[in-house]
């Protein structure tokens, strides 16, 4: 769709939040129908969408478009076949209201009460270059009985529409509307975008995508945002860490594909850990490619570690840099870590039970990772886990934007007339 103003984008919005409604009165079966339809017809579309994949980088190589975001941008047939997974596991999953837990029922004098877990209506899906996404946000949607509206980067303008095609011959293959998934095309430019995410008939927007895509669009918003958060992790290393263990988590956390969600990017070593140990840290780091810089004290110990930029320590470097400062103890750390890291995902490397306790306390971050890689993962083990990103909300989604992000509760007063 290619709207002329934003009264005709608030119409197919209307059109959109019905054909949601239609969705989840439907029932989870025929929900679990329209989601295999569109994995078969995504699989099916495999070679066109690769093709208009090719003819989208082609063209973003002629507009100098930064590797980081080709990167996001090449599909391969992997990727593809992972959404397609997604899509048969949501499927399978079947109703996603138990992974909601219901507040305790409300009472009042003249009336008992009880709670609902229900969508939260309508989602726009505004995104940059991670053509596949597309096909997980409309499976998450189709899932939770939401409507969507997608809005994508010129630079995936064609692999896009490829990918959208096949999702609406998938809910036509079950005799579903096509409204329950508008897709706003490049030709709408960003007039489209800010009419969307300031439109009263949206419930949800979510951003995915560079920093400056994000606050962007939280800037221009006038309905709820979920902000998504990529890199700008921090990692404490205490004195009883071992220097093996924290590279091995760095080098991890980077290794998610295509977009290294939590990557560690930023490592607070305490002052008691030695000069050699810092040494061999870098080492292990300068073998696995990562150039590595330091704070002033680290460059006095060590002079042919460069400086850190003082602007890099509280932004996401989206590539393989690491950082290393020195920090007196914990609580300094944790003070470092609350004023500058993105929130969403940091870690500790310790062997001290009290640390592991204490710093969960004292960091404020979504999720907390024990001596434990926070390596993203989009289709874990457990389908209920499946997640598009992370967030730095720490409510209803705890850190990741899930099948729990699109869900909310609705709470039902009922009338204890004596009459009755």
């Amino acid at each position: 769709m290619t709207p002329g103003s934003q009264e005709e984008l608030s119409a197919a919005v209307g059109e959109v939040a019905q054909a949601g409604c239609n969705l989840w009165l439907g029932g989870v079966e025929a929900q679990s129908q329209i989601l295999e339809a569109m994995a078969d017809q995504l699989e099916a579309a495999q070679n066109d969408i690769l093709e208009a994949n090719t003819l989208d980088l082609e063209a973003s190589l002629e507009m100098a478009v930064p590797d980081l975001v080709l990167d996001w941008l090449k599909l391969t047939p992997e990727r593809l076949h992972i959404a397609s997974k997604i899509l048969r596991r949501l499927a399978f999953l079947g109703d996603p209201r138990w992974l909601n837990a219901l507040p305790a029922s409300r009472w009042a004098k003249d009336a008992a009460g009880y709670s609902q877990v229900v969508p939260v209506g309508v989602v726009a899906f505004v995104y940059e270059a991670f053509p596949e996404l597309a096909a997980i946000m409309a499976g998450f949607c189709v899932r939770t009985g939401n409507g969507l509206i997608l809005k994508g980067g010129n630079e995936a303008s064609q692999t896009n529409q490829a990918i959208v095609q096949a999702l609406h011959h998938g809910l036509v293959q079950v005799n579903r509307p096509t409204t329950a998934l508008l897709f706003l095309s490049d030709d709408s430019g960003d007039a489209a975008r800010s009419w969307l995410v300031q439109d009263p008939g949206v419930n949800l927007v979510i951003p995915y995508g560079r920093p400056s895509l994000v606050k962007q669009v939280i800037r221009q918003a006038a309905v709820p945002v979920l902000p998504t958060a990529m890199g700008n992790c921090y990692l404490y290393w205490s004195a009883s860490g071992k220097a093996a263990t924290v590279a091995s988590i760095v080098i991890d956390s980077h290794r998610g594909e295509p977009d290294a969600v939590n990557a560690v990017e930023k490592v607070l070593i305490h002052e008691a850990c030695t000069t050699a140990a810092v040494a061999q840290l870098c080492r292990l780091l300068w073998d696995s490619g990562f150039k590595v810089l330091g704070d002033d004290a680290l460059h006095q110990d060590l002079p042919d570690l460069p400086l850190a930029a003082v602007n890099d320590w509280h932004q996401p470097l989206l590539a393989k840099r690491v950082l290393l400062k020195r920090v007196d103890n914990l609580a300094q750390a944790a003070a470092w870590i609350n004023r500058h890291s993105s929130g969403h995902a940091n870690v500790l490397v310790s062997d001290t039970y009290s640390e592991t306790v204490q710093f969960p306390r004292l960091v404020n971050s979504a999720v907390v990772y024990v001596n434990a890689s926070p390596r993203f993962v989009r289709n874990p083990s457990q389908a209920a886990a499946i997640a598009l990103g992370m967030t730095t909300q720490q409510g209803r989604c705890q850190g990741f934007v899930g099948l729990n992000a699109l869900l909310t509760v609705r709470h039902i007063l009922q009338g204890l007339s004596e009459d009755r």
